[in-house]
């Protein structure tokens, strides 16, 4: 049977008498298999991490493999609100995939954490948090660092799908604002496996720098092929692909290039006195102790940010309904948007009922790689 259609269920019980009457049930769908599992993998490691109960309550993970495609995605996220009746959803972590669970969420008030950008129109996210840094943010971070590096011009090698669109979406504009033109733009699709044509075409402008939208190892194919083309310039990379896979499989190629990233990536380089600096470093210490020295991940990063929220938004909404009910459903999305500032390894978080996004301009970091590492700038 194909590992799309497996359920992995952790059913983690708690030890102590006076156990609760209901679990805390969270359905997760994670891309384990297909084209992002580079950022699934790493997130359902960090799961195995988590605790057996939160704010005292037995915690009940169902996890399931979307294998990056909306329709198993959908066909979770409607599993685990008819069958599982799950307090939360967790996932995904493929855009496409984030956006079409999104609907389920909203349709049966559940709340949900997606651990991805997704873009949603007004209204459609009201259940909906994002865990990553939106495009705008990290754009900016971009944009800072161009126009230190004395970029002018810019080609855009992105994805077809939604974090494609999202990035040339919110990057342009905050470039332009700071003199900085995309000159150019090419898109592929997620399953592609050349863009030698788009390459051609956008070296044939001769940018001073190209940006690449891309996630985990896919992200290594566009760079690689744009360098092979003879692109001398500046490349940056967006966080989607802040994982070690762009570095294993781009090799030399990458070398030298640019990607935004969360604090997560290296926050031992950080100041003392960058506010997520103590929680990103438990993150990598946590991570690194299960699952080996330098396999820190984004991904695995906003698994961690994720439990940080639980912890603090369920025993808020403890106090007006228990587990496994509509009631503490609506609660939990109100503690969520009403927990306040949190320090999360990713950056600030503030959540509010009209902004389910929640971080500011200042939580994208720069890493450039260096000798197979990263080196923040």
């Amino acid at each position: 049977m194909k590992l799309h259609k497996t359920l992995v269920t952790l059913a983690i019980t708690a030890l102590s008498a006076g156990a609760a009457l209901a679990d805390l049930t969270i359905g997760v769908s994670l891309p384990l298999t297909g084209p992002a599992s580079g950022l699934g993998i790493p997130m359902g490691n960090q799961l195995k991490l988590w605790p057996q109960t939160i704010a005292g309550e037995k915690v009940k993970l169902i996890v399931l493999d979307d294998a990056t495609d909306p329709t198993n995605g959908v066909k979770n996220a409607r599993r685990f609100v008819t069958d599982d009746k799950v307090d939360l959803i967790l996932g995904s972590a493929a855009t496409p995939v984030g956006i079409a669970m999104a609907d389920v969420a909203l349709e049966s008030k559940t709340p949900q954490l997606l651990a991805t950008p997704a873009q949603l129109p007004p209204g459609k996210d009201a259940w909906s948090f994002r865990l990553p840094q939106s495009n705008a943010v990290m754009s900016h971070a971009v944009v800072e660092h161009m126009k230190k590096q004395g970029v002018k011009t810019v080609g855009f090698l992105g994805y077809t799908d939604a974090y494609g669109e999202g990035w040339l979406k919110d990057f342009t504009p905050i470039a332009e604002k700071a003199g900085i033109k995309v000159i150019a733009a090419e898109r592929f699709a997620r399953t592609d496996t050349s863009v030698t044509g788009q390459a051609l075409k956008l070296t044939a402008t001769n940018p001073d720098a190209m940006l690449i939208v891309a996630s985990g190892s896919g992200a290594a194919m566009p760079h690689k092929a744009v360098v092979e083309r003879g692109f001398k310039g500046k490349i940056y990379q967006t966080h989607a692909a802040a994982t070690r896979d762009l570095m294993r499989v781009g090799g030399k190629d990458v070398e030298g290039s640019y990607v935004v990233s969360g604090p997560v990536i290296a926050p031992e380089q950080l100041p003392d006195s960058h506010p997520s600096k103590k929680m990103a470093l438990d993150f990598v210490s946590q991570y690194e102790k299960a699952n080996g020295v330098g396999s820190r991940n984004q991904f695995a990063g906003h698994a961690y940010d994720a439990l940080i929220a639980l912890e603090k938004a369920v025993p808020m909404a403890l106090k007006k309904a228990k587990p496994g009910t509509p009631e503490f459903r609506t609660a939990l999305r109100d503690s969520i948007e009403t927990m306040g500032r949190t320090v999360f390894a990713h950056g600030i978080m503030n959540w509010t009922k009209d902004d389910h996004w929640g971080y500011t301009n200042e939580t994208g970091v720069i890493v450039k790689v260096v000798n197979g590492d990263w080196k923040v700038e």
